[in-house]
C-alpha cells in the first residue's frame, strides 16, 4: 500500500475526456472502474487526478492474499497492548481521500463483499471488529482497476461488481502521444523515442507469438532513461523490452529479429 500526499502534479498525457468523467465523479461521489492493459497508464491517470483534486491517495496492488482486513485493518500488538490499526480503505474513507484498488480482480472474493457497501447510496464501510460503521464523507471516492484481457475463468469481475463503477477504457496511446510521454518521462530526445515507439507498435501487433501482453508504455520509458543515462540501445532494450516480456528463447530470438529491423 502506497500513500501520496504530495502537491507534485504527476506528468499524464489526456488522450479523451477521462479527467472530465473523474472530477465529475469525483463531484458526485461516484466509483469509477478502469479498465485496460498493464503498463498503458492507469495508475499515473489515478495519481495525476489525486494530485491536480489535492486529494490523499491510498494505492493498494491487489493480489490473491488481499483480503477484506488488509483494507480494512486489524487488531495489532504494540508496546504489550492490543490497538486497532486502519487499513488503507478505512483511512481513505476517514480522511475523505482516494482509495485505488490496483488489479482489483485478484483480491480476494471477501474484498468486494466490502466495497459494494461503498458503491451504492449508502456509501458506508463496516468494521465488524470495532463495531464502527462509517459513513463516507463527500471528498471519498472509490477507483479500481483492471485488465480485461487478462482474466481467467477462476478470476472475473463479477457484473453485480462492475455495474455499480462508472467505467473507463485505457488502451496503449497514439505513437505521436506516446512518443511525447516517454520522451517527457525520460529525459531522451523524441528523435530517439521514435524508434522505441515503433519498435512497441509492432509488437503490440504480433499474433501468434507466446506472449501475455504487449510491450507496455512503462517499459519503453525504462528503455529510453537507460539510453538516456548512456547506455547502447541492444543493451537497454535487452534489459528492458526483451528480458521483461519473456523467458522463451525462441521468443526473444524473434524480439531481436524485430528490433534489428527498426535499428538495423
Amino acid at each position: 500500500m502506497n500513500m501520496q500526499t504530495t502537491p507534485h502534479l504527476p506528468f499524464y498525457h489526456a488522450t479523451a475526456r477521462e479527467c472530465e468523467l473523474f472530477e465529475t465523479a469525483y463531484e458526485n461521489g461516484l466509483p469509477l472502474l478502469l479498465k485496460g492493459p498493464t503498463g498503458c497508464g492507469k495508475t499515473r491517470f489515478v495519481e495525476h487526478m489525486a494530485a491536480k483534486l489535492g486529494k490523499p491517495l491510498y494505492t493498494v496492488a491487489c493480489h490473491d492474499d488481499l483480503s477484506a482486513a488488509d483494507l480494512i485493518g486489524r487488531y495489532l500488538l504494540k508496546g504489550g497492548e492490543t490497538v486497532w490499526v486502519d487499513g488503507p480503505l478505512t483511512r481513505a474513507v476517514r480522511e475523505g481521500g482516494i482509495c485505488y484498488l490496483d488489479e482489483v480482480v485478484e483480491a480476494r472474493k471477501d474484498v468486494t463483499v466490502v466495497l459494494h457497501p461503498l458503491t451504492d447510496t449508502r456509501r458506508t464501510l463496516m468494521i465488524d471488529r470495532t463495531g464502527e460503521e462509517l459513513v463516507a464523507p463527500k471528498g471519498f471516492m472509490l477507483v479500481a482497476s483492471y485488465n480485461p484481457g487478462y482474466q481467467n475463468v477462476l478470476k472475473r469481475l463479477k457484473p453485480s461488481t462492475r455495474q455499480r463503477f462508472l467505467s473507463a477504457s485505457f488502451d496503449f496511446p497514439t505513437p505521436e502521444i506516446e512518443i511525447a510521454v516517454v520522451a517527457q518521462e525520460s529525459g531522451l530526445d523524441a528523435g530517439r523515442v521514435a524508434p522505441l515507439v515503433r519498435l512497441a507498435g509492432h509488437i503490440r501487433a504480433l499474433s501468434g507469438m507466446d506472449l501475455e501482453e504487449g510491450v507496455s508504455t512503462r517499459l519503453l520509458i525504462y528503455a529510453a532513461t537507460l539510453m538516456a543515462s548512456g547506455m547502447g540501445v541492444d543493451q537497454a532494450l535487452e534489459a528492458a523490452i526483451i528480458e521483461p516480456l519473456s523467458d522463451e528463447p525462441d521468443v526473444g530470438l524473434a524480439l531481436r529479429d524485430l528490433i534489428s529491423t527498426i535499428y538495423g
